[in-house]
């Protein structure tokens, strides 16, 4: 018999492997088939195989969750249950927060206030994302070429983008909105903004790689705002004032 299942936190193609793997050693489970854009395990086995054995089979790996595809508690795994969207946008609402209150402090006094606050803030963004993307450099490369545009073509790109970050978190710090940092800004998000509106727009079952592998972050638009957000900022240092 078939029975089909939702695994969640699968970002590459090791991932499929490790979780296989897992679910071939029940007793009793004679093949896995698993799709990673949906998060969908098929399971064919001799008899029917509870959910219990098969969250007993992974548990020596807690970052992946399943869950049954009929039970509509899977819906919120997914993260479809506006509380559950929360709790997986929060470490990024946090980062902002902190970033805001940083860049208002230091600001405070100067005499642009409004331009130092936004240099700051887009310093801080690029070295704590660039920051948590090195943490699984492999991993944010697999997960980052599943729908940058560029990425896609070129793996290189995906590897040498952390370190573009990085660059760019010391630029806006230390140099502040000039014109050249500004525009080398604008051309990088605006171009991965391109790919992430795609990758939403086709529904895509994937994983954001803004902040690498360490937090499961969704594909939804929430990521389009991340990245034109920094757009339009890099705007405000482009256009003559």
């Amino acid at each position: 018999m078939e029975q089909v299942f939702l695994v969640g936190g699968m970002t590459c193609g090791g991932c499929i492997s490790r979780v296989q793997s897992a679910i071939l050693a029940v007793p009793g489970v004679q093949s896995v088939q698993i799709d990673l854009a949906n998060g969908q395990a098929k399971v064919r086995s001799e008899e029917k195989i509870s959910l219990a054995e098969l969250r007993t089979a992974l548990a020596p790996m807690p970052h992946y969750r399943i869950n049954d595809a009929a039970n509509s508690a899977a819906t919120s795994m997914q993260g479809s249950d506006a509380t559950g969207a929360f709790q997986k946008f929060w470490p990024l609402i946090l980062i902002g927060l902190f970033l805001l209150a940083i860049s208002s402090s230091v600001a405070w006094g100067s005499p642009e206030p409004m331009r130092r606050a936004m240099e700051v803030f887009m310093g801080g963004f690029f070295l704590a994302f660039s920051f948590f993307k090195f943490l699984d450099l492999r991993g944010f490369v697999q997960s980052f070429s599943r729908y940058d545009l560029l990425a896609k073509r070129s793996p290189l790109y995906a590897w040498i983008y952390p370190f573009l970050e990085l660059a760019l978190g010391f630029g806006w710090g230390f140099a502040g909105g000039t014109l050249a940092i500004a525009l080398v800004t604008l051309l990088l998000m605006g171009f991965g903004a391109i790919g992430v509106i795609r990758a939403v727009r086709q529904k895509q079952a994937i994983q954001c790689a803004c902040l690498g592998t360490v937090f499961q972050l969704p594909m939804t638009r929430v990521t389009i705002i991340e990245d034109l957000l920094m757009v339009i900022m890099s705007l405000f240092f482009l256009i003559p004032s």
